[in-house]
């Protein structure tokens, strides 16, 4: 079911209100690193491997097997999650600036929000 229009300014305001106020929350880290996919897809391939070799290791009874195994799914897992250099530069932080009401008003963004939800049930 779509949004009414009231209720899309609403959830526009609420995102704005965020982003002044809780843009550590919504911001990404600036860093420049980030996942890389080929890391995931290269740790998935070891964590199979390994999961394939400790396997092996425990149905034939060969305890090196198994720990290689293991050691090798460890190694996929670290592998995958651990983020690599981004290429290019870092991505540009969104535009606080312009999302920013001309004036605060003397209420509380939930001050406000109740305010219109009376509003909104007394016109039922």
């Amino acid at each position: 079911m779509p949004l009414s229009e009231q209720e899309q300014r609403l959830l526009d305001e609420m995102e704005r209100h965020l982003m002044r106020n809780d843009a550590d929350v919504v911001s990404a880290p600036r860093d420049g690193r980030t996942l890389s996919y080929r890391n995931i897809v290269y740790g998935t391939i070891l964590v199979l491997l390994g999961l394939g070799g400790l396997i092996v290791g425990v149905s034939q009874q060969l305890i090196v097997v198994g720990v290689i195994g293991f050691v090798v799914m460890l190694g996929g897992v670290i592998f995958a999650v651990t983020p690599g250099k981004a290429s290019g530069k870092a991505p540009a932080e969104p535009d606080v600036s312009r999302a920013r009401a001309p004036k605060q008003s003397s209420a509380s963004f939930m001050d406000r929000m109740n305010d219109r939800w009376d509003k909104r049930q007394e016109g039922r």
